[in-house]
């Protein structure tokens, strides 16, 4: 008996060994699954039907254009590495394409978007399913039309959460709070830019400057529809700004709080304090608030900064309201901050150049150290003669141009990139020079009316899979100088030096940041100087460089990268997906 006893104990033994080596496996398992889930990137698809919508502000009423009926548009979220699939469907009366500004598609250009660069126009009644493929991308950035002015409505936030199982390099945020900055026009976008394009001078000025698609208390009829921002005392939460204004970098603070800025153009920055940021038509920031002030009623607000006396802008002032809840009387007025001089060059620059990578373990940077292409790129504004018997708005009875290089681009009828792979000869030529034609005193306050005159071509500068190229963009005073936000498609690079003034290649390298520069996508050259970046050509394609203020634009301030493919097969660009739009 007590040996059957004994077995049956040691039968029951062998059973719970069993029992928890089950348990174990199954618990290996889960966890398992748990890491492959965190690892696998995820496919998240939006639809988006651009459509004319009627919308009022400033007392008016118009059609604008918009996806889904929204302004500003749609928010797409995903995750670091995801893959987001976006169904474009064309309903409005013009063509349209849509560019994810700061997502570099890797091996993948087709659904960039940059009108006659990457893509041909979506006509109206038509559709084109773009795969936007994420890689190393974190933070927020944003999508906006690339065709004719369209992006002045049609713009949304793209957010990049970090991946499943990680966190932010910072304490999470109570909630995240999105900031789009724009502009509005009373009339017809396609309108203010047929004139402007007509006339041959400055566009005509925005009649409203707003936050969230709201200009705020101090314009016409549009205090009940503010912006306004519900905060709790002690809580943390994180601004995901863009300037989507068409043509001005901005400035913006909240009143009596300090923004501590950690991010820009999805990457990560060293957590920086400051009462206000300058911000680029196309940059994006993130930044973290602290309500941590006595409960009532504050303005956050923007205004443009301009540095070109001679030209006209809109000098009003946006705002929305943050608001701390609980019991309290709030002032008779918001508390309304203090925002640099709408001229104060200083401030931008400084501002921009307090900008630091993250450059942590987890967070690591890969800054260039050989370069074997250098490049040196003048940013002018020129003038071209009108038309016979005719009088144009620029200096002189001229119309104004723009140019890199001393080259105004000239758009093809038909995509550069398709050109390009499909071995199309007449398209574009590759002689884009390194280097400017002249060489004078760039900055100089006196220069000669014979350097207005530009060259008009569709020229591309070619680079060698994993070149790593040094380029410094170089403002000038031809005939006038002022800052230009520069924003390379399909790359981040780091900013690693600036300054006022001529570029000195002998001097200035000496002071380059190669530690932690700022990894962005556009970045602000300062009036009358220079800007240094650097970035490895790992991404083959053919890829679009212009300046983010849309009249420059639509003088010819853009050049086009076409980076070869490597040797080994994940090196070369994938195949076109089987609905490119035709031309």
């Amino acid at each position: 008996m007590v040996m059957n006893g004994s077995n049956f104990h040691i039968s029951r033994s062998v059973m719970n060994i069993h029992h928890h080596q089950q348990q174990l496996a199954l618990l290996v398992v889960v966890v398992l699954l748990g890491l492959m889930m965190q690892s696998e990137a995820a496919v998240v698809r939006y639809n988006f039907v651009v459509q004319e919508t009627n919308y009022t502000r400033l007392c008016s009423s118009k059609n604008i254009l918009t996806v889904n009926g929204q302004y500003p548009g749609p928010t797409i979220s995903a995750r670091r590495g995801d893959t987001v699939i976006v169904h474009v469907v064309n309903q409005a009366t013009q063509n349209i394409t849509i560019h994810w500004h700061g997502v570099k598609l890797p091996r993948y250009p087709w659904s960039d978007g940059p009108e006659f660069i990457t893509q041909c126009p979506i006509q109206p009644g038509s559709r084109f399913t773009q795969k936007i493929i994420l890689s190393d991308e974190e933070g927020t950035l944003w999508w906006h039309a690339h065709s004719d002015w369209s992006r002045a409505t049609v713009h949304g936030l793209l957010v990049v959460s970090p991946k499943t199982g990680t966190a932010f390099p910072f304490p999470k945020p109570h909630a995240e709070v999105p900031v789009i900055l724009g502009d509005w026009w009373k009339n017809d976008i396609q309108t203010v830019m047929e004139d402007f394009m007509r006339r041959g001078g400055d566009p005509a000025p925005s009649d409203a400057l707003t936050i969230n698609g709201q200009p705020g208390d101090l314009y016409n009829c549009s205090r009940p529809q503010t912006t306004r921002v519900n905060v709790d005392r002690g809580k943390t939460y994180m601004l995901r700004m863009v300037n989507a204004a068409m043509n001005n970098i901005m400035f913006f603070a909240i009143a009596d709080h300090d923004l501590i800025v950690v991010g820009t153009d999805g990457a990560y920055t060293k957590p920086l304090k400051t009462s206000y940021v300058a911000i680029s038509p196309g940059q994006t920031i993130d930044a973290l608030i602290v309500a941590n002030q006595p409960r009532n009623h504050y303005y956050m607000a923007g205004k443009f900064y301009n540095s070109n006396p001679r030209s006209v802008f809109d000098n009003s002032t946006t705002t929305a309201v943050v608001q701390y809840n609980g019991n309290y009387t709030a002032s008779p007025s918001p508390v309304f901050p203090l925002l640099p001089a709408f001229n104060d060059r200083n401030a931008s620059a400084n501002f921009t150049n307090s900008l630091r990578s993250l450059a942590s373990k987890e967070h690591p940077i890969d800054v260039p150290m050989t370069i074997t292409r250098k490049l040196l790129y003048t940013l002018s504004i020129n003038t071209l003669p009108c038309a016979s018997n005719t009088t144009c708005g620029g200096p002189r009875g001229n119309r104004f141009a723009a140019s890199i290089n001393n080259i105004t681009f000239d758009a093809p009828r038909t995509s550069i990139l398709g050109a390009y792979y499909r071995g199309m000869n007449g398209v574009y030529g590759d002689d884009f020079p390194d280097n400017p034609p002249f060489v004078f005193n760039y900055t100089s306050a006196n220069l000669s009316t014979s350097l207005q005159t530009p060259m008009n071509g569709t020229e591309v500068k070619v680079l060698k899979y994993n070149d790593t190229v040094e380029l410094v963009f170089q403002g000038t005073n031809v005939v006038s100088g002022v800052d230009h936000p520069m924003h390379l498609h399909g790359y981040s690079f780091y900013v690693v030096g600036s300054g006022f003034g001529n570029f000195d290649r002998q001097r200035d390298p000496l002071s380059y940041n190669l530690i932690d520069p700022p990894l962005q996508q556009t970045i602000a050259v300062p009036q009358n100087g220079w800007t240094a970046i650097r970035f490895r050509a790992n991404n083959p394609g053919v890829w679009f460089m212009h300046c983010h203020f849309e009249r420059h634009v639509s003088w010819g301030m853009e050049m086009v990268f076409i980076v070869r493919n490597g040797k080994r097969a994940n090196e070369r660009i994938l195949p076109p997906p089987k609905d490119m739009p035709k031309c």
